[in-house]
């Protein structure tokens, strides 16, 4: 039997945990009320039509009430380890889709954890009681079919289909929960009549591969008759880990920018630090206001987690690529990832590269325990600060 575990509302849950005065308000995670896309919606605002890659402006307009609050994916990526923690318990078989929700195979585990619905009610009681959050479960025998009764069960749900049952849940179900059934492929098939997954499954082959190709067509039908013969895949490598921020008003180099560009690098570090990783090479990432995305990359003469080497990299790679216009975004990520601690070989600057990596774990350790402002480096406050 598969699991499909959901944090509700995640990015937003986490800042009404953190800070007691968002509880019960429609909150809004995400970039500035000007340019920016809503990340994620409380289910306060929901009601109001906000939903997650909605414009901010146009979410503002559907509840100008709404408190907007910056992400914070440090503090996001600290929760998610938690509750990849959480799920390891159970199986060995754990896949994550994102941050806030993975696939769990938890065949062959009943007699150490019990059936499937008791593990799905224990984890749901453990993120409440360790993540002070609310998870919404899914069961079934298929991945397919436990993502859709998540879904249904949402928020705070646990909702099971046995496998006797699946075709019999899926068949009222509207065309538009298939995978890749978008606007295009729900008018061919409501075209042909098909409104339901019962009617697609019943639906003759032949017909169906006459209107959207027989691989589409045979996947849609397995689909609809609860047929998904995709496996949970355990830890599928990250490629990349990066940061990246959309500004209220364009940016020209300078101070400013530097200092953007410089904590996003210290918060990928972070990041590789906690995942226990380093970087082989470094990406700077550009948006000018005409939307076309610049992109450079250097490839480090040893891998690192130090987050001033990464920033110093970005900020080479800055140089002369910012137009008279300036820029809307910014991001710094690391690529070619290889395991902290491995074998690397020895540079120049060895001893300052082993330096700035200690700090960053002292950094952490102290972040950790007073929390995310405790301590900051001095080059990135500002005046306010």
């Amino acid at each position: 039997m598969i699991l499909h575990v959901d944090l509700d509302a995640f990015f937003a849950s986490v800042e009404q945990r953190d800070r007691p005065e968002l509880r019960g308000k429609p909150v809004l995670v995400g970039g500035s009320v000007k340019r920016g896309v809503v990340t994620a919606a409380s289910y306060e605002a929901r009601p109001f039509g906000c939903r997650s890659a909605m414009p901010m402006a146009q979410a503002m307009k559907l509840c100008p009430q709404a408190i907007v609050v910056s992400p914070r994916m440090d503090a996001y990526a600290a929760v998610s380890e938690k509750f990849r923690a959480i799920l390891d318990d159970y199986t060995p078989l754990v896949e994550p889709i994102s941050i806030d929700e993975a696939f769990l195979d938890v065949g062959g585990t009943e007699r150490l954890h019990g059936p499937p619905e008791i593990v799905a009610a224990a984890i749901k009681r453990r993120v409440r009681e360790e993540l002070e959050l609310t998870a919404s479960v899914g069961v079934a025998a298929v991945k397919f079919v436990a993502k859709i009764a998540t879904e249904m069960g949402k928020p705070d749900g646990l909702f099971v289909v046995p496998p006797d049952e699946t075709r019999t849940f899926l068949a009222a179900l509207p065309i538009e929960r298939l995978f890749g059934v978008g606007p295009k492929t729900a008018k061919v098939l409501r075209d042909i009549g098909l409104e339901t997954l019962g009617q697609v499954a019943r639906h003759p082959i032949q017909a169906l591969a006459a209107r959207l190709g027989a691989a589409h067509a045979a996947e849609l039908q397995a689909l609809s008759r609860g047929e998904d013969a995709r496996h949970v895949e355990p830890d599928r490598a990250a490629v990349s880990i990066g940061a990246e921020e959309t500004f209220e008003d364009d940016l020209h180099d300078g101070p400013l920018l530097r200092r953007r560009i410089t904590a996003q690098a210290e918060r990928v570090a972070e990041r590789l630090r906690r995942s226990e990783q380093t970087a082989g090479a470094v990406v700077l990432k550009l948006k000018n206001p005409e939307f076309h995305i610049i992109t450079r990359r250097r490839t480090l003469p040893a891998p690192t987690a130090d987050g001033r080497m990464i920033a110093r990299v970005a900020l080479e790679l800055l140089e002369g690529e910012i137009g008279p216009r300036g820029v809307r975004l910014s991001g710094v990520s690391a690529t070619n990832l290889q395991p902290a601690g491995g074998p690397r070989q020895l540079t120049l600057d060895e001893p300052e590269r082993q330096k700035g990596e200690r700090l960053g774990v002292t950094l952490d350790k102290i972040r950790d325990r007073f929390g995310r402002d405790a301590v900051e480096r001095a080059e990135l406050l500002t005046d306010e600060d």
